[in-house]
């Protein structure tokens, strides 16, 4: 299974805004088994994105 277009989309934007607030993005991994692609920024900010593009920020 690949990511869809809307998730990659949605990495982008995220991936963009991230960077202009000059955050470091530590890892990014595809989790297959649920289908989203799952973001580190820093050392405590997680953002999943679902299949839909959808952004879950914990």
């Amino acid at each position: 299974m690949e990511p869809t277009i809307d998730q990659l989309k949605a990495f982008f934007d995220f991936c963009v805004r991230a960077s202009n607030l000059l955050r470091d993005i530590a890892i990014v991994r595809y989790d297959q088994r649920t289908n989203r692609i799952v973001i580190l920024i820093g050392e405590s900010i997680q953002v999943e994105i679902l299949s839909n593009g959808e952004n879950i920020i914990g």
